[in-house]
């Protein structure tokens, strides 16, 4: 399955709050669970993220595929903007989940609960990708995705 994590799943780690199960998810990307896709946004945005997270994402990118900036992910990422999903200040949250979408990813994950994974927002991103001829994508926290032991 492949899965899409945006760059607060790569911070995630470091922050008390979701530290737990970012660490979980990526556990599960290396135990072979998701084929993880990471993409050129994710790595620029990395780029001024503190050494330690530059390092974790380092260590995961080699064994992932990278999903590229393309005409097709600009159309759509414009698409969301067009139809109000996010304003262009939140331009990069729609490229996340256009770079998702164009890559075939059956799962993007995000700590984004405002621009990305959020009740309001999600089906509006899928009415758009049915609109212009892609499939819907999931959209989740690594909450949602990672596995837990038995109780």
């Amino acid at each position: 399955m492949k899965v899409y994590a945006d760059t607060s799943v790569f911070g995630g780690v470091f922050d008390a709050e979701f530290a737990r199960d970012s660490r979980q998810f990526f556990d599960d990307v290396l135990a072979g669970k998701f084929t993880l896709v990471v993409s050129a946004l994710v790595e620029e945005e990395i780029e001024s993220a503190p050494a330690f997270v530059r390092d974790h994402f380092m260590q995961l990118v080699s064994s992932s595929e990278l999903a590229e900036i393309s005409p097709e992910v600009l159309d759509l990422r414009d698409a969301y903007l067009s139809a109000g999903i996010v304003t262009p200040k939140s331009t990069d949250d729609a490229t996340h989940v256009a770079l998702a979408t164009i890559s075939q990813c059956e799962i993007i994950v995000s700590w984004n609960f405002k621009h990305i994974v959020h009740f309001q927002k999600i089906p509006k991103y899928n009415a758009v990708n049915v609109l212009h001829g892609h499939r819907t994508i999931n959209i989740y926290s690594p909450s949602e995705v990672i596995s837990y032991d038995a109780p």
